[in-house]
């Protein structure tokens, strides 16, 4: 189900809730709805103070919570009728047909002969007496002051976006506008000329002139978006865990928005591109972002870890990502060469130096006998401190080219 949700708006000074003629008319539909004149009015001194929060908006309702003057808050919703699919199958050929149609809805506007279109074939756009349905946790049969004050608040939104307003009525934005693309594709196809004879690319590259500039890039974003609101009456479907999804839903915008501020950085070119995650990563990955613990329980049995062992490699995690993950689960025995190297570099670190510790070296592992201290040596060649806790080896540290580093990190901290 197509769902948008719109932050807070600020207090309102003595302006009207709605500029545009929709707002306008949308607001009208209230006051000829509500039947308590006083209710009404309280309801604007509330969406005036900023009492609403966060609006969710989707096909047939909007929901936010209102808190009264005392702070006390209600979830309150207003339920708006929505179109039929023939309803909807005529209002699409209608503005389908005109081009200008399409265009203002995509410059958020809704000119009045766009409405007057829709109602010309049956389908009424805007709200009428009695088609705004209120439901208000503080238990009021009618328009309450919370129900009044979040439709001043989607008035304001109305303003700024009349696809608000369509998507209430059933069809979200990116839905309608495909589909407003077919049915453009299908009317026109007659009136299309057939496609001119392409020039050869070899001849392309080969002409002169002038090159012409790349588009701006789009601007950093300084926070992610915000995920959507999912808690609704309607149950979720079996399988469906509502807070791991919300969770996955924020971080898949955390996401989106590091890789827009790696792509705009200066040096983007030179910033390798990371390897794709397993599934055992990509979980310790998740983990590390601090989900509720249901989320992390579940984390923890799709990867085959206990609680203990996912805690342990979000701790690695911390300090150095896959490759921090890799030392701790790996445990693997160095070729010759590969250990004279180690024994080289080991020993070069505390060169000229008669401190150096004693050690108990198995496989990749070496331990500073008497100290509860160890260093792993991984696949590239670092060192990565351990120390050891509670009877198990946990990472104490990132990643070392200097073994000496590792280890004076790890006994700094003992």
């Amino acid at each position: 189900m197509t769902e948008r949700t719109f932050d807070a708006l600020p207090p309102l000074d003595g302006r009207a809730f709605a500029q545009s003629w929709w707002g306008r008319a949308w607001i009208q539909a209230l006051e000829d709805t509500a039947l308590d004149g006083r209710q009404v009015k309280a309801g604007r001194r509330l969406a005036r103070s900023a009492a609403v929060g966060a609006v969710s908006v989707r096909p047939g309702r909007i929901t936010a919570l209102v808190h009264d003057p005392d702070g006390t808050p209600y979830r309150s919703d207003v339920m708006v009728q929505q179109l039929g699919a023939d309803d909807w199958d005529r209002l699409l050929d209608v503005v389908a047909d005109q081009a200008g149609h399409i265009a203002a809805l995509l410059d958020r506007d809704m000119p009045p002969h766009l409405v007057e279109d829709a109602a010309a074939v049956g389908v009424e756009l805007l709200p009428g007496i009695g088609d705004l349905e209120p439901e208000c946790g503080c238990g009021a049969w009618d328009h309450c002051p919370h129900t009044v004050a979040l439709c001043h608040l989607v008035a304001r939104l109305l303003d700024q976006d009349p696809f608000v307003l369509l998507l209430m009525r059933g069809r979200g934005e990116r839905e309608l506008l495909d589909e407003l693309q077919a049915r453009s594709t299908t009317h026109n196809a007659a009136s299309i000329p057939e496609p001119a004879v392409g020039v050869p690319a070899r001849e392309a590259f080969a002409a002169r002139g002038p090159v012409p500039a790349l588009p701006d890039p789009p601007p950093l974003v300084d926070v992610p978006g915000r995920p959507p609101v999912l808690t609704t009456d309607t149950p979720a479907a079996p399988g469906v865990d509502v807070e791991a999804l919300e969770f996955l839903i924020a971080d898949a915008a955390a996401r989106a928005r590091q890789l827009l501020a790696e792509a705009l950085a200066p040096a983007h070119e030179l910033t390798p591109v990371p390897g794709e995650l397993t599934s055992r990563q990509d979980a310790v990955r998740l983990a590390a972002a601090g989900p509720p613990d249901a989320v992390v329980a579940r984390l923890a049995a799709g990867c085959g870890y206990g609680r203990a062992e996912l805690a342990r490699a979000v701790r690695a995690w911390g300090h150095g990502g896959p490759a921090a993950l890799a030392v701790l689960e790996e445990e693997w025995t160095p070729e010759p060469e590969v250990l004279a190297r180690a024994r080289a570099g080991w020993a070069g670190a505390w060169e000229g130096d008669g401190s150096a510790p004693r050690l108990r070296v198995t496989r990749n592992h070496w331990t500073v006998v008497g100290a509860g201290v160890q260093v792993r040596y991984g696949r590239d060649g670092g060192w990565w401190p351990y120390r050891k806790e509670g009877g198990r080896w946990q990472p104490a540290g990132g990643r070392e080219q200097d073994p000496a580093a590792a280890l004076a990190h790890v006994l700094a901290e003992n």
